[in-house]
């Protein structure tokens, strides 16, 4: 690592599944026994593989397999043409439809509300749903607009410079969220 720039584990693998439990319980809590109505969308990458283990949670408590979905906001981006004029566009995949639906959407991390935003008008392009929950593995505050998460595994602010990452199994690695300064994340 060079030099001005550090790396802090915030929380290790068994953490990020005692917090998957939890939010998978205040789910649960929160919707009652009747989850007929609920469909979860995760905000790819890192939401979409959080989405797919809140379901499993849930399933692990005898309840009836509530479907899941993966949403791409790249092109719903406020900054997309900042990132790039040809930016690479992932796939959505809702096998359900929205309209009605109770959507649990699901990232990894909250800081500024814009990428909630984004996925929110995504969705609004697919269907008009009853509600719109989000659930997020961290919230890290600095929020720029007026959107919070309704379910929140750990909450924990950060300086200006620093960056929460969250590394997930599922993309080769182990899990792991850390708090990462310097210019080279």
């Amino acid at each position: 690592m060079a030099q001005g720039q550090s790396r802090e584990t915030i929380l290790d693998g068994h953490e990020i599944d005692a917090l998957i439990t939890r939010l998978s319980e205040e789910v649960r809590t929160a919707y009652g026994d009747d989850l007929r109505n609920l469909v979860i969308v995760g905000i790819r990458t890192g939401g979409a593989f959080l989405a797919q283990r809140i379901q499993e949670k849930l399933e692990l408590n005898n309840h009836p397999p509530v479907p899941v979905g993966v949403i791409d906001i790249t092109l719903y981006r406020d900054d997309w043409t900042r990132i790039s004029s040809m930016p690479i566009v992932g796939k959505t995949d809702l096998p359900f439809g929205l309209n009605d639906a109770d959507v649990l959407l699901v990232d990894d991390v909250i800081f500024t509300g814009r990428t909630i935003r984004a996925a929110m008008d995504a969705l609004i392009d697919f269907g008009r749903p009853k509600r719109i929950r989000v659930a997020v593995l961290v919230d890290r505050g600095g929020r720029e607009l007026p959107i919070t998460a309704n379910f929140v595994g750990l909450h924990r602010e950060v300086h200006s410079g620093e960056t929460i990452n969250v590394y997930l199994r599922e993309k080769g690695g182990v899990d792991r969220a850390v708090v990462e300064t310097g210019k080279d994340r």
